[in-house]
């Protein structure tokens, strides 16, 4: 049986009970952002909001209030949109790695690479290398194989023809 690549300390985080209210309340809120945010009519509101503002423009002088309007607006959204994106990321993130882990699970895959995610990142450099490592020399063997298998062929046909 190959080497195990991970040490067996990796053990995912436990977690305990249900998640709080305040937790599913910004999950629900991310959620419903997150896909309102991907739309095409809310990129159309925003490029209406800023045809608008720039047409103010010459009403209101190009006066500092006005641009102040548009700097504060698009700083507080880009700022929330941050914690949004991120939340949306990470649960997507979290239900691929479950994903993968689960068939890793169930394949001939070695299990030991479960919950690699929790490893630092010089740990999964040192297991990134190894799976290279085997991956060239599985490469390697199969080309010999391929050799071998053509100069027998070619000893059949040398053979057949004498």
């Amino acid at each position: 049986m190959a080497e195990s690549l991970v040490s067996p300390r990796v053990k995912p985080p436990q977690r305990t009970g249900e998640p709080g209210a305040i937790a599913q309340f910004f999950g629900e809120v991310a959620n419903r952002t997150s896909l309102a945010a991907g739309r095409a009519t809310t990129f159309i509101l925003a490029a209406l909001v800023i045809i608008i503002w720039a047409i103010t423009g010459p009403l209101f002088g190009f006066s500092d209030t006005w641009q102040l309007i548009i700097n504060t607006g698009t700083t507080i959204i880009t700022f929330l949109m941050v914690f949004l994106i991120q939340n949306s990321q990470n649960r997507d993130n979290a239900a691929i790695q479950v994903k993968l882990d689960e068939l890793i699970r169930v394949s001939t895959a070695q299990n030991s690479f479960v919950g690699i995610e929790h490893l630092t990142d010089e740990e999964l450099e040192e297991i990134r290398a190894k799976c290279e490592k085997r991956a060239a020399d599985q490469v390697a063997d199969s080309a010999v194989r391929k050799t071998g298998e053509m100069a027998t062929r070619a000893a059949e046909r040398v053979a057949a023809a004498d």
